[in-house]
């Protein structure tokens, strides 16, 4: 019987399924991830071109301020070229010409000498000077040579300054270069050996005056 069981009749199937709906299905998710896709590398390229662009601002700041830094030292830098440009000048210049003046020479190093000072203390190094006399610090001196002394108050202390130290926010980047007293043993004790035979023989006067004294008494006695 037709459209009974078991016979063959006309396929029926729901609009929208099968193998062409599955394909559509397919191919729209792929171009739904395709363009997610897209816009997920568009945004990680901005995000490195403003990385970029911030290292390269970073990279301009910091030369920007280590020119700053370095200016004070430029301009020491030219002072002292000047300085020395002219001292040079005036010593080769033709004709009789004055013999070096060793103050006005001490004055010129002196001056150089506070240029390139104040040029570290705009970077933030101070310099620290040390006095003769003053005891022998080890966190900011540093011995370069030792002074034989006689006294014994001079043992242990500066005797003589080499050159200046520099410190920045209290830390210690070069220590001052001083020699140190030391006492010497041997000095002492020859002086004190001479101040024993002295006072022995100021002892000995004093008795044979009064023995003296004595056998004159008597001798009068007599």
């Amino acid at each position: 019987m037709p459209g009974g069981p078991g016979t063959d009749g006309p396929s029926t199937s729901v609009p929208g399924t099968g193998p062409c709906a599955e394909v559509r299905d397919a191919l729209t998710a792929l171009t739904a991830l395709t363009a997610r896709l897209d816009r997920e590398h568009e945004r990680a390229a901005h995000r490195e071109a403003v990385i970029d662009r911030l290292h390269a601002e970073n990279q301009r700041l910091r030369r920007g301020e280590l020119q700053a830094m370095l200016e004070p030292v430029r301009a020491a830098l030219y002072r002292l070229h000047d300085q020395a440009r002219r001292e040079s000048d005036r010593l080769a210049a033709p004709g009789p010409a004055a013999p070096p003046d060793a103050g006005a020479t001490a004055l010129l190093l002196e001056a150089v000498a506070d240029d390139v000072a104040d040029a570290l203390a705009r970077l933030g190094v101070e310099r620290f000077t040390v006095e003769p006399g003053a005891p022998y610090d080890v966190s900011r001196h540093r011995p370069v040579a030792v002074t034989p002394v006689g006294d014994p108050l001079r043992d242990g202390t500066v005797t003589a300054v080499q050159s200046d130290g520099f410190e920045q926010s209290g830390k210690v980047l070069r220590k001052a270069a001083v020699s140190v007293g030391k006492l010497d043993q041997g000095a002492q004790a020859g002086g004190n050996g001479a101040g024993h035979a002295a006072k022995a023989g100021s002892n000995g006067g004093g008795d044979g005056t009064q023995s003296g004294q004595k056998n004159s008494g008597l001798g009068t006695d007599r």
